[in-house]
């Protein structure tokens, strides 16, 4: 069934609505890629058909796998390595020394804000362990949030294939964080219990969240409106704490959006700063550690 330009402009409308993603006429290969096994199964004449059918108030079931189809990207572990050699290098170092100084010393709370099926979320979970061997001393908490349930339910299962493993983690790091299964890999408890996952559509308020050190929302503004982006990065200003840092993919940036944030470059990745911190860093391009990331990695040796 070939797509229609009605087609197009209904399943666009729809997950728009749905979602906030953004699709237009370039997409109508994953929209068929995506969809095509709904409209068959739900005897569908066309998409529109589809789209009609999913905006009934009795369809909740449908709109949510319309939703899973199209957000459920694939991913891997340690995606682009260098956010991760960042975070471990110089973000948490950093947030560490000023939270020694603060009333709550040791505490970091880290969003991954566009997790899908977990695999950020559990990257960054490992890189602090490695970072931090005594975390028993760390009060160090991860939320993984996604717009598809799908996603969700399979990051807070934490089971992944063979071959999404081989995929960005080293035999040693498959060896320590998790277990073989019959039908896969198993992430091991301790990692689990570092991490919780929830559903949130970033297009609604998330001030009930709390307030973050690091937020990564990387790979995900880029599927929404000009208008729509611009809004939950000003949102994401008024949680992120002064001195942390926000992480957006390697294709991104936030130049655009005007002063909110100042752009620092370490470890080959750039990560941003609320303008309204009094950053701490050295200038230029960098990788150093600060003393007490040397003090920590001394440690593991």
């Amino acid at each position: 069934m070939s797509l229609t330009q009605d087609d197009l402009d209904a399943v666009c409308g729809l997950v728009n609505d749905l979602c906030g993603v953004f699709l237009d006429e370039t997409k109508g290969y994953l929209i068929e890629s995506r969809l095509a096994d709904l409209v068959a199964r739900e005897g569908c004449e066309s998409y529109v058909a589809l789209a009609e059918m999913a905006r009934t108030e009795a369809a909740t079931g449908l709109r949510t796998e319309i939703v899973d189809a199209i957000t459920t990207n694939e991913t891997l572990f340690f995606r682009d390595n260098s956010p991760f050699d960042a975070l471990r290098h110089k973000v948490i170092p950093h947030l560490l020394d000023a939270s020694a100084k603060s009333s709550f010393p040791n505490r970091i709370r880290i969003w991954s804000a566009a997790c899908s099926a977990g695999q950020e979320t559990y990257s960054i979970a490992m890189t602090i362990r490695e970072l931090i061997p005594n975390l028993d001393d760390y009060n160090i908490t991860i939320l993984g949030t996604d717009v598809s349930d799908a996603a969700i339910a399979k990051a807070s299962r934490g089971r992944y294939a063979k071959h999404e493993v081989e995929r960005g983690l080293s035999p040693k790091q498959l060896a320590d964080y998790f277990v073989a299964v019959d039908d896969g890999w198993q992430v091991r408890d301790e990692l689990r219990a570092m991490v919780s996952f929830q559903r949130l559509d970033l297009r609604e308020p998330f001030d009930h969240l709390g307030h973050f050190d690091v937020v990564f929302c990387r790979n995900v503004a880029i599927y929404f409106t000009a208008e729509a982006r611009r809004d939950v990065f000003d949102r994401i200003t008024r949680v992120l704490q002064p001195e942390g840092a926000l992480f957006v993919g390697s294709s991104e940036t936030l130049h655009d959006l005007g002063p909110a944030f100042e752009p620092l470059h370490h470890c080959r990745a750039v990560f941003y700063r609320p303008t309204t911190a009094t950053p701490r860093h050295s200038e230029g391009p960098s990788c150093e550690c600060s003393e007490l990331a040397v003090a920590i990695e001394r440690s593991v040796r």
